[in-house]
């Protein structure tokens, strides 16, 4: 079983990533191999290599998911084509025999395939080659699809890009009936996401809706330094997708905000690097602190010089360091006991001296 399997069909621990793990990281590869295979073999060992637990592709034929004149959605000044039907006809050349190579080189280098359907034939074809459906924000209302994939049994992460929350209980209800896990991808549906735009709250948001969910982060905003996956994983998403490329400089479709080897590899070691700070979730005392337990904390010393046979008195006591004497929380017991001998000043005081 893959772990994206495991994780989505046992569900959210009490913790969720916070708990001391890197989320699942899905590399996004999109068609941003533009149709070369080389290029798409050269996407998955680069993720493989920077630490993704899945590299994920997109499947469709531009007559089955939009109209000659579907408008265009994205920024224009970076992605020039004006229409999706243009966009996605530059990309749809892969057949089943070329998702299967995929799948087969993503095994060799230790990868989770992906691959998003979009239409029934590819939801057909694909479910031999996965553990896990991937769901569109697009297709969120697309009941035909969603019933189609449920119908294979398999888990499914949805992202939640352009959704109120009535439209996301409906998709989960059409799930539910058929008693298959969703994972819930807090999701912004422009490209690129301005950070200004990016609202990573929403994945608290979700996590609230969703308690027995699996929720999860996919990420539209430039790279940058990789703070915005940081900041989403120690929000507590447990599954991150980003789109990724093997040149940010490309023009057009989703190289201009998407991740490279260099980004990625980046975002593990610093997010690694989180976890050793962020350590256990337990309170406790930590053997390191025992010190400081010891010698930081008071006790109850003798102001001035207390004679034998005296009644203790609050007058009499201040609290000092170290703290290997009786401790202050305890001075209500002490005051009104009496010195079985002499106490002087600045001596920390026992019980043994005490009656």
């Amino acid at each position: 079983m893959s772990k994206l399997r495991r994780l989505i069909a046992e569900g959210k621990g009490d913790e969720g990533t916070t708990g001391g793990n890197r989320p699942l990281i899905i590399a996004e590869v999109g068609v941003n191999h533009e149709g070369c295979m080389k290029t798409a073999f050269q996407l998955i060992d680069d993720a493989a290599d920077a630490g993704a637990d899945a590299v994920k592709f997109q499947t469709y034929k531009a007559e089955k998911l939009a109209s000659r004149d579907s408008p265009a959605y994205w920024d224009t000044t970076l992605e020039k084509s004006d229409s999706q039907f243009k966009l996605f006809k530059k990309y749809d050349g892969f057949e089943i025999k070329d998702y299967e190579k995929l799948k087969l080189r993503c095994d060799e280098v230790g990868v989770e395939f992906l691959s998003t359907p979009f239409d029934f034939d590819s939801v057909e074809f694909l479910s031999d080659l996965m553990d896990v459906f991937k769901i569109s924000s697009s297709d969120i209302t697309n009941k035909p699809l969603i019933e189609k994939i449920c119908e294979h049994g398999k888990p499914i992460i949805l992202s939640t890009g352009a959704a109120d929350t009535s439209e996301i209980d409906e998709a989960v209800g059409w799930i539910d009936r058929f008693e298959v896990s969703v994972a819930l991808m807090h999701c912004v549906l422009s490209y690129p996401t301005s950070d200004g735009d990016a609202n990573l709250g929403m994945i608290q948001g979700l996590r609230h809706m969703y308690p027995d969910r699996i929720v999860g982060y996919s990420d539209h905003t430039m790279p940058g330094d990789m703070t915005t996956l940081e900041v989403a994983a120690l929000l507590g998403a447990e599954i991150i997708e980003k789109h990724f490329t093997h040149d940010k400089t490309l023009p057009g479709n989703d190289h201009y905000h998407a991740m490279d080897k260099r980004d990625l590899q980046s975002f593990c070691h610093r997010f690694d690097r989180l976890l050793g700070l962020f350590g256990e979730s337990e309170k406790r005392v930590l053997e390191v602190e025992e010190p400081a337990r010891r010698h930081a904390r008071r006790s109850l010393v003798a102001s001035r010089l207390i004679r034998a046979g005296s009644v203790i008195s609050v007058t009499d006591l201040i609290c000092k360091r170290p703290g290997s004497g009786i401790s202050p929380k305890l001075i209500d017991d002490v005051v009104g006991m009496t010195a079985k001998s002499d106490i002087n000043e600045d001596e920390r005081l026992a019980w043994e001296k005490l009656c």
